[in-house]
């Protein structure tokens, strides 16, 4: 997938419109949307925004669920082969004719745009869906309008999604995402207490804006080397040694040694185990460490067990 950072798409595109922090079920409705015209010549894009620069939406605080480099995998498994993510910033002052003509038609060439029911834009998101389709009549480009995706008589939702996580429901998450929800970035140096007490973790911040799941600790699988591992991981502030900084994944891969500093690697939340605890001391944070991981071997057997012919 190719990232446009100046220039003007190669050829006229089939562009996605959206912000797609979750590329959830009903993202990938519109995105199936606009792959489907590559085979009209149109090339799959994608016009969205840079995560961590949209810190509102419809006038409505939001922290967004992935980051950009999660973001951009999941549209280029999607089928996308190109994506605009500017700053939300530099866009926001434009009105909704001056995005239709110097975005849409200039710079992405489009020709085909997908996007859902609800999807605003312009200065104030004061334009709507109406008011795309005429400036499209204008503007050489045709709007197709995708219905919200429903999943067990809801509405498919990022809101919705971020709701579940604070909940800790990371298994009805995902059902949504219609994949594992993941935690991802790059593998920082701790301050070495997992090794000392025999379990070394791969140490990954929340960035600042970012949706963190509930605190506490979770049966998880890691993606060290492209293939899952069973985990367990802890997400939150460690009450216990005295962290209070933005929010931390900590992940022991079960039975696997190796170094991942600097690397960046996947995990994905299966179950939710306890929530999050201070303790008196270390060793009865040791102790606790050893039942979580006691508890994430099961459940990793037990699925291993469901899943087998």
């Amino acid at each position: 997938m190719t990232v446009l950072t100046q220039g003007r798409a190669p050829r006229p595109t089939a562009v996605a419109l959206g912000l797609f922090d979750g590329v959830h079920l009903g993202h990938q409705a519109v995105l199936r949307g606009a792959a489907a015209h590559r085979g009209e010549g149109l090339l799959p894009a994608v016009f969205t925004f840079s995560a961590p620069s949209v810190a509102y939406k419809q006038h409505r605080p939001v922290q967004y669920l992935y980051t950009d480099r999660q973001k951009q995998q999941r549209l280029a498994a999607m089928g996308m082969e190109l994506i605009y993510s500017p700053q939300f910033p530099e866009i926001a002052p434009l009105t909704g004719e001056d995005f239709s003509a110097r975005i849409l038609r200039e710079l992405m060439q489009a020709k085909v745009v997908v996007c859902g029911g609800d999807f605003r834009f312009g200065r104030n998101a004061a334009w709507g869906v109406e008011e795309l389709v005429r400036l499209g009549q204008i503007h050489g480009y045709r709007v197709e309008v995708v219905p919200p995706v429903q999943l067990e008589g809801e509405q498919v939702s990022s809101r919705r999604i971020r709701q579940l996580l604070s909940q800790g429901q990371v298994d009805a998450a995902a059902r949504l995402l219609g994949e594992d929800y993941r935690i991802g970035g790059v593998v920082e140096h701790g301050n070495q207490l997992g090794r000392t007490m025999g379990f070394p973790t791969l140490n990954q911040l929340f960035a600042p804006g970012q949706c963190a799941p509930r605190f506490g600790v979770y049966a998880s699988l890691a993606y060290p080397e492209g293939r899952p591992m069973p985990a367990v991981t802890n997400i939150g502030i460690r009450p216990t040694i005295g962290d209070t900084s933005c929010p931390i994944g900590e992940t022991y891969i079960l039975d696997w040694e190796g170094s991942l500093y600097g690397r960046e690697v996947d995990v994905a939340l299966k179950q939710f185990l306890r929530p999050e605890q201070r303790f008196a001391d270390v060793s009865a944070l040791s102790r606790q460490l050893a039942r979580d991981i006691a508890a994430a071997r099961d459940y990793a057997a037990k699925n291993q067990q469901e899943e087998q012919p």
